[in-house]
């Protein structure tokens, strides 16, 4: 059973995507916050396997919890909802150790699958925000400082570059003539030696080290 926190200010949203979990048989929804810092006491309390986190919230914003979440209560990932998809806080929330976005607008069954997905331990950022993503991080200095980055090997170092344009172990699979699982098994690899958590990171690292670069 997939453990779920909602953090939303507004009530009606709340309860609109409690109606659309419920309705699953493998999700439950544990707790619901309406502002930052009660998604973070509730987080610490509930241990839910996923949050979906508004942006913008009284007292603590969305940002600022994500944050804390992920720092604090372990295994617990978020997903940070918001009304935008070019939201000048996704960026920022990605930084701080959300493993998706998703807009608001979603359908139902893009919600459950991105619960879905980011539950199972994956990444989830839509076309629209990864090139965000990217756009952001060409207004970054690049840093050297990512631990273990001289461990991978040269393959490693290949199939990062290729998470971090966006390419899914299928595509990448695809691009190095190599099986599905050999990709997944190099991902595992970059994540261990790297020590991050998911995808999100890895794409965050493989820009910040310098080791891609927006439009290379």
């Amino acid at each position: 059973m997939i453990k779920v926190l909602i953090a939303d200010d507004q009530a009606m949203v709340r309860s609109g995507l409690r109606l659309i979990l419920e309705a699953e048989p493998d999700v439950v929804v544990v707790a619901e916050a309406d502002n930052g810092s009660e998604a973070v006491r509730l987080a610490r309390r509930e241990r839910p396997d996923v949050v979906l986190m508004d942006v913008r919230m009284p007292v603590m914003d969305g940002l600022e919890a994500t944050s804390q979440v992920t720092e604090q209560v372990e295994g617990t990932r978020v997903i940070v909802l918001t009304t935008f998809d070019l939201d000048d806080y996704v960026y920022g929330a990605l930084r701080n150790g959300a493993s998706g976005f998703l807009l608001k607008d979603a359908g139902g069954d893009q919600l459950v699958e991105a619960v879905r997905i980011v539950a199972a331990g994956d990444a989830l950022i839509a076309p629209s925000v990864t090139k965000r993503l990217i756009s952001e991080f060409a207004r970054q200095p690049a840093s050297s400082d990512v631990h273990g980055l001289d461990d991978l090997t040269d393959r490693e170092v290949e199939v990062l570059g290729l998470v971090a344009k966006g390419l899914s172990n299928a595509e990448i699979a695809e691009e190095l003539f190599v099986s599905e699982t050999t990709v997944k098994t190099h991902v595992s690899h970059i994540l261990s030696k790297l020590q991050l958590r998911d995808r999100v990171q890895a794409v965050v690292a493989a820009y910040e080290s310098g080791l891609a670069t927006p439009g290379g």
